[in-house]
Formats: structure tokens, sequence, C-alpha cells
């Protein structure tokens, strides 16, 4: 045995939006025996799998569209308006466990669309908030995914901009003051949330201490590619792992420290999990 000393990040797991939503989504399925979600309820394999075991059947746009007469998941990342019409004409109870921020955050696109502003998102293409926060705008809205692409439009000369949830403050912030420089009045929504803003800097504290350091997370997280690069850059001795079975022990010497940590769609039982198999090493 390697005897190394394995340590937890306790600031790393869920955040309060995906608490949420799985907390609800259990409630029910314990009541019910089964619930459809639209979409997977975390960017997680293992978690999305552990849920199906008890009766969640994740559902796509054209499923919802043909289902009638049921109970559907909205998840944490929120939903364009859209879907809430096809649920009143299916005759769908929606189950909306929208985050919070990710709704005030959409309120606000909304007001903005409505005043005619110009509208930027900052965030990932296809991303399921992103869609969410499209619709709001019927559409309209432009998303970028870095300064480069952004400035490839034609630009107006009032900017009203906008962020995912997830994305880092600090390019946010470089992007807004390049427009700035660039003589564009930016009107900077700053809307990231900051329960997840804020693990850049503890997980950059996290990976200084240790000798090895193992990153848990699904691959379909783009959190959890953040993250993981936030570590590795701190520490080049970090390992992505998504499940147990990816663990190799030849990665490990003989007593290292090693600490875990993971992305905001990563459940702290798996994250247990992984402990538990280098603690057999």
């Amino acid at each position: 045995m390697r005897q190394l000393q394995v340590t937890i990040d306790a600031n790393s797991g869920f955040c309060f939006g995906v608490i949420y939503a799985i907390q609800m989504a259990e409630d029910l399925l314990e009541e019910r025996g089964y619930l459809y979600c639209l979409g997977d309820i975390v960017h997680n394999d293992e978690e999305v799998e552990r849920l199906q075991k008890k009766g969640l059947r994740i559902i796509n746009y054209d499923v919802l569209q043909k289902l009638r007469d049921e109970h559907v998941l909205i998840r944490a990342h929120g939903e364009p308006p859209s879907t809430y019409q096809m649920a009143m004409q299916n005759n769908l109870t929606l189950i909306d466990a929208s985050c919070p921020v990710v709704l005030k955050l959409q309120n606000r696109i909304k007001t903005s669309f409505d005043k005619k502003e110009q509208i930027f998102i900052y965030g990932k293409h296809g991303h399921a908030e992103v869609l969410g926060l499209l619709g709001q705008t019927s559409n309209e809205a432009v998303v970028f995914e870095n300064l480069d692409e952004l400035l490839r439009h034609e630009l107006p000369q009032n900017i009203t901009l906008y962020s995912q949830t997830t994305k880092s403050t600090n390019s946010f912030y470089n992007i807004k003051n390049e427009l700035e420089t660039r003589g564009y009045a930016v009107d900077a929504n700053d809307t990231i949330c900051r329960q997840v803003s804020n693990r850049d800097k503890e997980l950059r504290l996290f990976a200084q201490k240790y000798n090895r350091i193992v990153f848990v997370s699904g691959t379909k997280s783009s959190n959890g590619k953040v993250l993981y690069q936030v570590c590795k850059d701190t520490n080049p001795n970090t390992y992505f792992v998504s499940k147990v079975e990816e663990i190799q022990p030849d990665w490990f010497a003989n007593g290292e420290t090693v600490g875990i940590c993971g992305a905001t769609s990563t459940p702290m039982w798996l994250m247990e999990e992984v402990r538990d198999a280098l603690q057999t090493l």
C-alpha cells in the first residue's frame, strides 16, 4: 500500500442551485416512483446514472413536444419562455428547479430587451443556461465566448453586457475594460454567481497544499473544465477523473499527500469514492 494522505476539499461539490434541484428530484421520485427531467439534471454522468436508477427519465425537447399530462423537472440551468408555453399546451406540470441566480439574470435580460437595448452575452454557445437567456430576447441577443469572437461583430456604440453565471469574473471585466478602451459605452451587468467564481481563488489555495491533486468532474461540465485548469496551473501534478475506474496507481508515490476537489456539478459521494479508492492503493 502507498499509504497516501488524502484530503477532500470542503468547498468543492454541488453549488446550492444543484443541491436544490437534486433534492427536489429525489423527493418527487420517492413520492411518484418516476419523474421526467428535461436534459441532464447535472453535468455529471455518475450522478445522472444514480438518479436514473431511482426512476429519473432524461428527455429532450423532441420528447417533451409529444409528452402529455405528466410532471417534468426543469433543472437548475433554467429554460426559455418557449418551454413554459409548450408545457401549457401539453398540460404538463413543470417542477421548476431553476437556480434563483439564473432566474434573476433571466429577468434582468428580459427587462433590457424590453427597453430595446443591444444585448451581448458572454457565455458558451449551446449551453443550457445560455439558451434560456437567449430565449428572453427572442434569440436576438449576441452570444460570444471570448473577446476575439465579440470583436468580429459589428458593434453598436452602446453595449449592454451580460454573462453566463458560471463564467470567470476576471475575464468578464477584462472584456468590459477592453471595449471601453476602444471607445464603446458599456453597461456591464455582473451577474456571475459568486459561489462559483470564488472557487477559483479557493482552489488555487487548496491545490498548492498537496503533492498531487485529483480533480473529479463530469466530462460535460463547463465549470469542471475551467476549475480543472485552475488546479493544473497551480499544481502541475493534477489529474482529471470522471469516475473511480480512471485512477492510475502509478500517478502516486508512497506517503504522498493528495487533495481531492471537483466542480459545482460533482457530487460529494463521488469524491468520497475516489478518496476511499486512493486510500486502498
